[in-house]
């Protein structure tokens, strides 16, 4: 790596705010010697065009010696922000590859067929006449011999080991803060009906621990393997055949890596198992240090992890097995104003589960003053899960604004965020899990509702183990880099404004316990904070009434569909 060439790779006609001293400070930092450095920049500074220099800065074939690593990578866990970098002309050098699922056949009558269930998957032996046209396959080749190759998290960490995208110079990770997480979620297993094709064949026995999980994982993996054998004997299968074998591999190599890491004396990853006893069994990993060392570390000699949230150094170094020592953290100051960027304290009481009933009837009163507030500008509320979501929007039918309310499920999410942000009508957006990877920049959301403290789920077997060991500034930490993030989606640039309205008073709580480990330009925010005034609750003139019957009806039920994964465009990278 040669940070020298940092500046001259900054791919911008010129800077923005901050990031001229940000990347001298990041070159500095490489050149102390840091195998790793953390960059922790605020929501609209660019981070993309700081990552996009940085992986210049990577070792070139013509300065390598044959056995060096050269080039970089580009990664990061949203598939939206991989799809921002795809169409953002400043980044037109970093080759974009997805998984199979996300490309065509070529082949007549198979153009409708995604490459993962085209016949070169269902026929042994096929050879295709056109491969060398085939859009995966071509993309893939291209982005394995370009100076930057760009992917998803997911399709990154699945490619570890392959011939076309082995160790490089330079790994650059964006939005990194859920790193652990995401790792954590990769490596679960799911042992149920529908994930295990050949469930009616086991005796799922109780299961007390992780050694009787390790039993039977290894009874499973002998199940699964026979029948996978089978399919992959076949001389044709069908595409439910296809899906079946491919998620019968994944499967077998998923229990593979539990058994061998749960044995491996040296692995610092813990594993906690849920179910079993005729049940389904989760088997979830925590800390997955050893997965990660695999997927990711080994991967690169020198790595880049960007971020608006990596809160604390030395806890996320011990989440994902990175030496302290070896790891600087680079701030880089926000230079929004931060009068336009207020928060408002609108609470209107706890939105705990016991608490939930008696508190969410007031947000959606709340809710018809901000749209009275705001009745030509569009605004979005981050509900956190969708039981809320349809409880909100519920209350919001029954007061006859519903004109104005657009919500999504699990199987239209895209479909209406898209159709929200082209609208030019002043609709609010009632989302789930939207906190993140979302620029509305501009007219796209004048202002946003925290309905929710994001905490994480303690029925989550993972979060219960965590704070059984005490982890309590885990738990504050991970809540507040969700509602730092959330606070950044509606001002992205230095002459945008926007305002975040605080609906649960448990965020005023997590401000308090989490007030060390604020960075300093969110800590003015909440300093800053008021309470506004509203206007009292008028639906009529929150654009109820008489709009709602003009208006198409844009209800959404939640459905929970296994084939939602929110990473469900990325599996798949052979």
């Amino acid at each position: 790596m040669n940070p020298a060439r940092i500046e001259d790779e900054f791919p911008a006609p010129e800077y923005r705010g901050a990031q001229r001293d940000a990347l001298g400070r990041i070159r500095e930092a490489f050149a102390a010697g840091n195998r790793v450095v953390l960059v922790r920049a605020p929501t609209g500074s660019g981070k993309s065009l700081l990552a996009r220099a940085i992986a210049g800065c990577a070792r070139r074939p013509d300065e390598a010696d044959p056995a060096d690593a050269t080039d970089a990578y580009y990664t990061t866990p949203q598939v939206s922000q991989l799809d921002d970098v795809a169409a953002d002309p400043l980044l037109s050098d970093l080759q974009v590859i997805r998984g199979k699922r996300n490309y065509s056949c070529l082949l007549p009558g198979e153009t409708n067929t995604p490459v993962d269930r085209a016949p070169c998957a269902r026929q042994t032996g096929f050879d295709c006449s056109i491969r060398h046209r085939c859009p995966y396959f071509s993309d893939r080749t291209i982005a394995s011999n370009r100076s930057i190759a760009a992917m998803t998290l997911a399709y990154f960490m699945q490619t570890a080991g392959s011939d076309a995208f082995g160790r490089r110079d330079v790994v650059v990770v964006d939005e990194a803060h859920g790193l652990a997480e995401w790792a954590e979620m990769y490596a679960t297993i799911d042992l149920r009906p529908r994930t295990v094709s050949v469930w009616d064949e086991l005796e799922v026995p109780e299961i007390d621990g992780v050694e009787a999980a390790a039993r039977f994982a290894d009874h499973v993996t002998t199940i699964c393997s026979r029948r996978k054998d089978t399919l992959v004997g076949a001389d044709e299968l069908s595409i439910s055949e296809v899906e079946e074998r491919d998620r019968l591999q994944e499967l077998i190599s998923n229990l593979n890596w539990f058994v061998s890491d749960y044995r491996d004396p040296t692995s610092a990853s813990t594993w906690v198992v849920d179910g079993g006893d005729g049940e389904p069994v989760t088997i979830k990993p925590l800390n997955p240090e050893r997965y990660l060392r695999h997927t990711v570390w080994d991967r690169g000699n020198r790595f880049a992890l960007l971020s608006a949230t990596i809160l604390d150094k030395e806890g996320f170094c011990r989440g994902v097995g990175l030496d302290p020592d070896e790891t600087a953290l680079v701030d880089v100051s926000h230079t929004f104003p931060v009068e336009n960027r207020p928060l408002f304290d609108t609470t209107q009481g706890k939105m705990t589960y016991d608490h939930r009933e008696e508190t969410l009837p007031k947000i959606a009163r709340l809710v018809v003053r901000l749209m009275a507030h705001h009745p030509d500008e569009k605004g979005i509320v981050h509900a956190h899960s969708y039981a809320i979501a349809e409880g909100l929007e519920k209350r919001l039918r029954e007061f006859g604004v519903e004109g104005r309310i657009r919500s999504h499920d699990r199987e239209d999410r895209d479909a209406q965020l898209n159709a929200w942000l082209a609208s030019d009508d002043p609709e609010l957006l009632i989302s789930v899990k939207m906190e993140e990877a979302l620029d509305l920049e501009g007219d796209l959301a004048r202002w946003q509702v925290l309905c929710k403290a994001p905490y994480p789920n303690t029925r989550d077997s993972r979060v219960a183990r965590r704070l059984e060991d005490g982890q309590w500034n885990w738990y504050y930490r991970t809540t507040l880099s969700t509602v730092i993030q959330a606070c950044g989606r509606v001002v992205r640039a230095p002459d945008d404004h926007g305002g975040t309205y605080l609906a649960d008073s448990s965020l005023l709580d997590l401000f308090e316990r989490s007030r060390s480990a604020m960075p300093d330009w969110f800590a003015a925010q909440v300093d800053r904070m008021t309470t506004p005034e509203l206007p009292a609750f008028d639906p009529s003139a929150a654009g109820g009434d008489g709009d709602s019957g003009s208006r198409r009806d844009r209800r959404r039920k939640s459905r929970d569909d296994p084939e939602n994964h929110p990473l469900a465009d990325v599996w798949g990278s052979d």
